[in-house]
């Protein structure tokens, strides 16, 4: 009943219409797990992206049966362990250092074997060698050296030329710059624009052998440069034909036999890259070795 304006109080708990109080143990508290955006994708998550990451394969993009394994291996050497770790890595590894490093998986002694198949362009034997274990190492170094080689020797050149005839010298930073967009773009560009032509020709190469073969061609044109030293015109035209037929020919002659199944269209295609690689070595002595006072 009412009670000076108020509800009265029920003392007996059993009297009629009165609500016995809850009595039993407390409702469980409810934790939110906290997030952590480090931990994307989960790891046990499954499916066309979350999945366990594998490093991509060239089965059937190689010069040969085994070069699948190695070409996204690294060969013989190392390339298990980087699956395995790539596999625990998750798909993002694919940005990692590790994920690459089965390409740098090469000693002194490959390098000179591989550089010195360069320098002898008939045998046509260098994919062949290269087929289970192409790197990136000795090209990166190659086309590096290359660039220095090339600006400082350009460098030099001029400094001389303006010496003699008794002319102020300034020094031309572009040189450096010029020279490594000219032979890391084509090194790079180059053979993944020839991997996307011999995939519409049905006579797929490995892309990362690619790179290997043409980053070691370009090992030729560091001898090239230093002998551009010689201040006689026509002697550095002959040195620039030389090195550029020697190098077109590196290319040419050891992509001839796995082009050859593309049909009959197969010369165009080695005729180009030939014909490519040697305005590379126009170029360079053109724009590097050409000296105007």
């Amino acid at each position: 009943m009412m009670s000076g304006g108020g509800y009265s109080s029920l003392d007996d708990p059993k009297a009629s219409g009165s609500v016995p109080a809850a009595t039993g143990p407390d409702p469980p508290a409810i934790r939110f797990a906290e997030s952590n955006l480090q931990t994307f994708p989960p790891p046990d998550a499954r499916g066309k992206i979350s999945g366990a990451y594998r490093l991509p394969t060239d089965a059937d993009d190689t010069f040969s049966s085994k070069a699948g394994g190695g070409g996204a291996g690294g060969g013989g050497r190392g390339g298990g362990a980087g699956s395995d770790d790539a596999a625990q890595g998750g798909w993002f590894r694919i940005f990692s250092v590790a994920a690459y490093k089965p390409y740098f998986d090469v000693d002194t002694s490959d390098v000179v074997e591989r550089i010195w198949e360069s320098v002898f362009p008939f045998r046509g034997t260098f994919t062949e060698k290269t087929s289970e274990n192409p790197d990136l190492y000795g090209p990166f170094w190659t086309c590096t050296t290359l660039i220095f080689v090339a600006a400082s020797i350009a460098t030099f050149v001029t400094y001389l030329s303006h010496k003699w005839h008794k002319k102020e010298w300034n020094y031309d930073i572009n040189l450096v710059t010029w020279s490594a967009g000219l032979f890391y773009g084509y090194v790079t560009f180059v053979p993944l624009l020839l991997y996307v032509i011999l995939k519409y020709f049905s006579a797929p190469a490995g892309l990362v052998q690619l790179w290997c073969l043409y980053g070691y061609s370009l090992f030729i044109f560091i001898p090239a440069s230093l002998l551009s030293i010689v201040p006689i015109e026509i002697f550095r035209w002959v040195i620039a034909g030389v090195a550029g037929f020697m190098s077109a020919t590196f290319v040419a002659v050891n992509l001839r036999a796995h082009i050859v199944n593309s049909g009959e269209r197969w010369f165009l295609i080695v005729a180009g890259i030939f014909l490519l690689q040697l305005g590379l070595a126009v170029l360079l002595k053109l724009y590097f070795f050409t000296i105007t006072v």
